[in-house]
């Protein structure tokens, strides 16, 4: 049994909830584990014919958790023992793996995903939305990344220009300010926006509409239209920001973690 992760399906739709409502569904290496397993449940099962993502609680996801005690069994935890003899190769793959690998992972896969988001979406929230296909925002959703505070130019998987275009993309990074569901939606990111007592409701029936169609067309329709961005240069240009934001850290731990130190607290505050 998953311990931050809840899956469930019924009549062809796969939900599966974020629960840790009590640490705003901030995300520890076992939370994307078990989100991952639940993904690949989803995709596997010939029952299944859409994906329904949603979180418990009054937030989607406040990102990952930096709290000192998951730090130090996380990502971070590999810095201090590969940098003697592998430098920052450590951090980079263990962000290739469960930040960068898994979005791209769920981003493709052959059934159409739904993200229901209320609340604060904030920096790691942001790589659980954006590889979904469809966003629903309630009105009080808000969307954040404000990883240049830690001396990084941005979250790890680096959708922002694809999903505001570039003006919007900078001033979001440039100001750590977020976006409401409002400009989300004016700037095509959310699809629509609904009142929060609606979200759950609007969500699963738009999801039952989906169900209908036939379940080879949903995945070759889905398959096009990734292979259409991917051909503009989105695939290539994910890795390419992965790439400039390993080359972050490196920089913010180079100062003597100062950066990193003082976006922390900055970010936490922002949660």
């Amino acid at each position: 049994m998953a311990e931050f992760i809840d899956y469930s399906v019924d009549d062809r739709v796969a939900t599966i909830t974020l629960n840790r409502p009590e640490r705003r569904n901030a995300q520890n290496q076992q939370f994307l584990e078990e989100l991952n397993v639940a993904f690949d449940q989803a995709a596997e099962d010939e029952g299944v014919r859409v994906v329904l993502l949603r979180a418990d609680g009054p937030h989607f996801s406040a990102g990952h958790d930096i709290s000192p005690e998951e730090m130090a069994k996380g990502a971070f935890q590999r810095i201090e023992e590969t940098i003697p003899e592998r430098g920052m190769l450590g951090i980079h793959e263990w962000e290739a793996k469960y930040y960068l690998g898994f979005s791209k992972k769920w981003r493709d896969i052959p059934k159409p995903t739904i993200a229901a988001v209320q609340g604060a979406c904030i920096a790691g929230g942001l790589l659980l939305a954006w590889p979904c296909d469809i966003i629903i925002a309630a009105d009080n959703a808000r969307f954040s990344d404000p990883v240049v505070m830690m001396g990084i130019g941005g979250v790890e998987y680096h959708g922002h220009t694809w999903e505001l275009g570039p003006r919007k993309a900078k001033e979001m990074l440039f100001t750590a300010r977020p976006i409401d569901a409002h400009e989300a939606e004016r700037r095509g990111m959310v699809n629509r926006v609904v009142p929060l007592a609606d979200l759950e409701t609007q969500a699963r029936a738009l999801a039952a509409d989906i169900s209908k169609m036939h379940p080879h067309a949903l995945a070759m329709a889905k398959r096009a239209v990734n292979q259409t961005m991917d051909i503009m240069g989105q695939s290539a240009a994910l890795q390419s920001c992965f790439d400039i934001h390993q080359l972050g850290h490196a920089s913010a731990y180079g100062q003597t973690g100062q950066w990193m130190v003082a976006g922390m607290d900055a970010v936490k505050g922002n949660k």
